[in-house]
């Protein structure tokens, strides 16, 4: 390390404001595409139920990575927007399992078409070699 840690130029301040920018993006065009309902931190939860829809709470916390708590909240919060529901699990009564709701289906097209426009704005300006070590280098640091 060298230098001053304490600038707009340290890592984390700008991993911070890159995520900001991407989000408010997202946000953009989720509300031209018509979904205003659809946060940027609802990925956390949207994501792992496209790939796999009805899952329990923690086993949605642990792919999310997100504490019961953080999930809690925003479970509640996607549910108070349509997106998903939350049942009890019929093999345990205790458990529940969140399940994307008809809207939230509607939205995952549109998601990835979002997606995909913002990738190609990136792609416009990095490389596919920095692309790549970027994704890497992202994934090392969410393994902190």
């Amino acid at each position: 390390m060298h230098g001053r840690l304490a600038t707009v130029e340290n890592l984390g301040f700008l991993l911070a404001k890159a995520s900001q920018r991407w989000n408010e993006a997202l946000y953009e065009e989720f509300v031209r595409e018509g979904f205003a309902e659809v946060r940027p931190a609802y990925g956390s939860i949207l994501l792992p139920l496209f790939d796999e829809d009805g899952l329990r709470m923690g086993e949605l916390a642990a792919r999310a990575r997100l504490s019961k708590q953080t999930m809690t909240t925003l479970v509640r919060l996607l549910e108070r927007n349509g997106l998903v529901v939350r049942e009890r699990d019929p093999a345990d009564g205790r458990a529940f399992l969140v399940s994307l709701t008809d809207r939230s289906r509607a939205f995952q097209p549109i998601a990835e078409r979002v997606l995909a426009r913002l990738e190609e704005r990136i792609a416009r300006r990095l490389s596919a070699a920095d692309r790549t070590a970027l994704t890497h280098s992202l994934k090392e640091v969410m393994s902190l």
